[in-house]
């Protein structure tokens, strides 16, 4: 029987060179940044109009929407899920 891969999985490679929970960390912030800003497209919400509905500082929603920041809080997403009338669902697994 032919091997379709040669080697170990890209995330066995991750957590061997111990950089696998930050890449799963930047990955789901870069996810969850593009559903808030295509949410906020498809409602043409502004991000003064955004930021007013959370309660907080355009400055704080730009974090927020910057792919490359890894600092959110639960509390910050749970705000910006009101305000755009979804819900916030985090899980382990």
């Amino acid at each position: 029987m032919k091997k379709k891969h040669l080697g170990s999985s890209f995330d066995n490679f991750l957590q061997t060179e111990r950089l696998l929970e930050t890449a799963t960390a930047t990955a789901t912030k870069r996810v969850i940044a593009y559903q808030i800003a295509k949410e906020m497209k498809r409602r043409r919400l502004t991000k003064l109009a955004m930021a007013t509905r959370m309660k907080t500082s355009r400055a704080a929603l730009d974090r927020l929407l910057d792919p490359d920041n890894p600092s959110v809080t639960i509390g910050t997403l749970e705000k910006a899920a009101t305000a755009l009338n979804r819900r916030l669902k985090v899980e382990l697994r």
